[in-house]
């Protein structure tokens, strides 16, 4: 499977993303901080780099990307609305929001090992997309892992977005609604994604 084999903290500074938003608490460097700054950037630059942020974030590669877009024109309401929506609503991400997972790649891998429950029912596949109802909880067997207790008591106290509802003492939680652009925790303009696949 193709991977982003960047180094993290490069890619946040050459995007402008600050690490917190992946789950990294290492603080940049100031080498280069200020780089791209110098540089007129073209509209078709400020774009690119968008749509690069929101991939590199959830972690998805082009095609995967571009798939989730075409799924977003399809839905009623604004696809640039509808994109981030659907980015949210992975499993994979939904995991690290409820704070299972100390960032989006560790959530990915949890799911991918099969330590997550939605429904009562074992899921591997990070990109399944949660609905309201869902149920997400951890297996029993993992429970007593050891890094899986490290995990959870890192991320206890990690802010809960209000479109879900966690149980800590029962390690589950449950969606309440579908997410909103005013769920997203960190600053990411759709639009310029929505105008640049529809050159």
């Amino acid at each position: 499977m193709a991977r982003e084999r960047t180094p993290v903290l490069k890619k946040c500074r050459a995007l402008g993303i600050e690490p917190s938003v992946l789950g990294i608490t290492k603080k940049p460097s100031k080498k280069g901080k200020n780089v791209n700054t110098r540089r007129k950037v073209s509209e078709y630059g400020l774009q690119l780099r968008e749509k690069q942020k929101a991939k590199f974030i959830y972690g998805l590669l082009e095609k995967q990307f571009h798939n989730l877009y075409l799924k977003a024109t399809k839905m009623p309401g604004m696809a640039g609305e509808n994109l981030l929506s659907l980015l949210e609503q992975r499993l994979d991400n939904t995991i690290y929001r409820i704070g299972f997972a100390r960032t989006r790649a560790e959530a990915r891998q949890f799911v991918c090992h099969g330590h997550v429950l939605v429904n009562g029912k074992k899921v591997d596949i990070a990109s399944v997309r949660v609905k309201p109802g869902d149920v997400i909880s951890i297996r029993e067997k993992s429970i007593a892992s050891t890094h899986v207790k490290d995990v959870l008591a890192e991320t206890e106290k990690t802010l809960v977005p209000k479109w879900l509802n966690v149980n800590r003492d029962k390690h589950s939680a449950e969606v309440l609604a579908i997410p909103t652009k005013e769920d997203i925790d960190f600053e990411l303009n759709e639009r310029l994604i929505v105008e640049l696949y529809s050159k």
